[in-house]
């Protein structure tokens, strides 16, 4: 009992345990007294309180010492990795002494003892204030020797088909090492997929997985992938990397553990390369990037990702791909606009469309990071949900597609009054009135300033059709439910096309896309058969490619989108979403949904003539039983020529009318032709 009783004082205060019965040990010391030579131990049956002085709380017997030490100490302790900073009333002597008036406590009251840096906090809410900067310093290790938790306290969750092991915290990245969070199964699925569609171009091709924590998704890819990948996790956590080796073993895979510390380099694991084998690592993510090269790389830190762009686009291969998780949407989603200033350099407002805002603020910053090592990127996927902005490039290395990609960086001039919106003009020249660049007239008709300026963003595609159907592919084959619905999504609005025109093509037809001189693998493919996958183009190749694959100006995918219901028109009755986008269709306009909102309409049509059409199908709230149908306008509102003439429209309603209630009669009023009013 002296030695351990000893060994708490050498590493940890008495005050923090792991246990309540470890506390009532203590009383069981301390009812004895020691000596430099021998201890003495009473026989007395009263046992003192360990954290209280004699003056404070006298000897009692076991029931009422467990009451006391339950009630206050244990309920009001402060937890850290499964440890217990349970509240003190000894005269102790802080290691970082707390000032009052200018003048440090000679005798302390309540307080708390620091497991991370010892020192003595007073109140119970400043204790779990100052262990959270602790954790958002990344100083999670002890001073102490600490004891991992037991293996009976872990949690086994499977996805995927891969089982990891996660701490009964695990959705608390302040509380834990390992940190796992279910919402972001669907993020996970993307990802996958698209290094499942990488690895169908060159095999084998060496994936990163930045930051590991539990190191769930590169166990999914070496699982799923085998031979295709060499993945490599990494996380600069030692608690972390544990739980990673045993989530390797859990999976039965093989671990190869390369750590690089200061002053020490250690390789422990077989050199025998194999499918079945994961290499961990043990470094910061910056220098891991900065010592190898890699054909995939992902990153998912704890908020922002800028900080660690420079060392992944320093080393990434040609024609290699990036993808990065934002998790900070607090200053992207325009709620912190001086954070996304401080990170990004972008100024941004809250707008209707501000996930796309965030997103392509993302796509700035890497645009930017890339195009300084001397690269471009071609954005493949663009993804803003809930929870994460999620970005997908392939690099372009040269000096050409790193200008060619640093002029899609422009501002954009945004109204505040109707929200329309439209970047700037390429060009250094200074323009007298830059609102007239504005489809609307609100800085004409509104007093003051009508415009904010906002950027720099990314001006160009946010998708690429051709890799997403093949990453569409991936999901069907892998039987990814959840990545299947919002692939289609992001297919059918990369093609800026309704959803049901939305066809998946199947293994023979996807000969026919190409991105960035890279061709899709097809068994029947002979007359191209210079153009292999895995080998870097020539320079002359890359080029002529590049020429065919530019678009034209008129078929550029329309930027942003307008929510429809943010758009109409009070006292009316909006058709619903899909007939709207038909009606926007048929007017000779490009459009589709969104996935980055529900009730949002991406298309090329102005915001006048997207309210236009949109009133003209609207129908008055006070007729009971008036259904879906044109309303023409007053004569000072013009649709424009593209939009059809009043017999198309009748035959579409017909057609379109199935879901109206059987029955009920349909006035259509009109202003521009003789007839008053038809049967629907």
């Amino acid at each position: 009992l002296y030695r351990d009783y000893v060994d708490q004082l050498l590493y940890k205060h008495i005050s923090i345990q792991r246990h309540l019965a470890d506390l009532e040990k203590l009383a069981d010391l301390r009812e004895g007294e020691f000596s430099t030579s021998f201890l003495i131990v009473f026989s007395d049956e009263r046992k003192p309180c360990p954290l209280c002085p004699e003056e404070k709380f006298r000897a009692c017997y076991s029931p009422k010492l467990h009451r006391h030490l339950q009630n206050l100490h244990w309920k009001v302790s402060v937890e850290f990795e499964g440890y217990r900073m349970c509240i003190c009333h000894l005269s102790c002597l802080p290691v970082k002494p707390n000032l009052v008036g200018g003048q440090a406590l000679s005798k302390m009251g309540a307080h708390y003892h620091c497991i991370i840096c010892s020192a003595t906090i007073v109140r119970r809410t400043d204790m779990i204030g100052h262990i959270n900067r602790h954790v958002n310093k990344g100083e999670t290790e002890s001073r102490f020797i600490t004891v991992r938790a037991p293996k009976s306290s872990y949690e086994v969750v499977k996805e995927s088909a891969t089982d990891v092991q996660v701490l009964p915290n695990h959705s608390t990245p302040q509380k834990t090492d390992s940190y796992f969070n279910p919402k972001m199964k669907l993020n996970r699925q993307l990802i996958f997929c698209a290094l499942a569609v990488l690895a169908g171009e060159r095999k084998p091709i060496e994936c990163l997985d930045a930051f590991g924590a539990t190191g769930i998704m590169g166990l999914q890819w070496a699982k799923h992938l085998r031979s295709s990948v060499k993945v490599t996790i990494n996380d600069c956590n030692e608690n972390s990397v544990t739980m990673i080796k045993e989530n390797c073993h859990l999976n039965k895979m093989k671990v190869k553990l390369n750590i690089r510390e200061e002053g020490n380099d250690e390789t422990v694991g077989n050199r025998e390369e194999n499918s079945d084998t994961i290499e961990v690592t043990k470094m910061d993510a910056n220098v891991v990037m900065h010592l190898r090269s890699f054909d995939f790389i992902h990153l998912d830190p704890y908020g922002s990702s800028v900080n660690y762009l420079d060392s992944a686009f320093r080393n990434v291969r040609n024609l290699g791909i990036v993808s990065l998780t934002s998790t900070d949407i607090s200053s992207l989603y325009a709620k912190a606009q001086h954070v996304a200033f401080r990170h990004y350099g972008c100024n941004i407002v809250r707008t209707e469309y501000y996930k796309e805002l965030a997103a392509r603020t993302v796509i700035a910053a890497v645009t930017r990071a890339a195009a300084r090592c001397n690269k471009g990127i071609e954005v493949l996927l663009a993804v803003a949900l809930e929870h994460f902005v999620l970005v997908v490039v392939r690099v372009l290395r040269g000096p050409s597609p790193a200008d060619d990609s640093a002029k899609k960086v422009r501002y954009l001039i945004h109204c505040q009054w109707c929200e329309e919106r439209v970047f700037q003009k390429e060009g250094n020249m200074v323009e007298e009135n830059p609102y007239q660049q504005l489809p609307c007239d609100c800085y004409g008709s509104m007093p003051g300033k009508t415009a904010v300026l906002l950027g720099p963003l990314w001006s160009g595609a946010l998708f690429n059709t051709g890799f997403l159907r093949r990453m569409l592919l991936e999901a069907m084959q892998y039987g990814l439910d959840e990545a299947q619905s919002l692939l289609k999504t992001l297919v059918s609005e990369s093609e800026c096309t309704a959803p049901r025109h939305l066809c998946t093509h199947g293994p023979g037809d996807e000969n026919k896309q190409e991105e960035c001189g890279v061709y899709i693998s097809t068994p029947n493919t002979s007359a191209e058969s210079y153009l292999v996958h895995g080998k870097r183009k020539s320079e002359e190749v890359l080029r002529s490619t590049a020429k065919r694959q530019r678009p034209e100006h008129s078929a550029e995918h329309p930027p942003f989108y307008y929510n429809i219901h943010r758009h109409s028109i009070k006292g009316m009755n909006m058709p619903k979403l899909n007939k709207f986008l038909h009606y926007l269709s048929e007017a000779g306009y490009r459009v589709s949904r969104t996935h980055f909102d529900p009730m949002g309409v991406r298309t090329n049509a102005p915001l006048a003539q997207f309210k236009t059409v949109l009133m003209q199908y609207s129908t008055p709230t006070y007729v009971g039983a008036q259904a879906e149908g044109p309303v023409h306008l007053p004569g000072e509102i013009h649709v424009g020529e593209e939009v059809p003439a009043a017999t198309a429209i009748k035959v579409e309603e017909a057609e379109l009318a199935e879901d109206d209630k059987p029955g009920v009669t349909t006035a259509v009023f009109t202003q521009s032709y003789s007839t008053d009013c038809a049967a629907d």
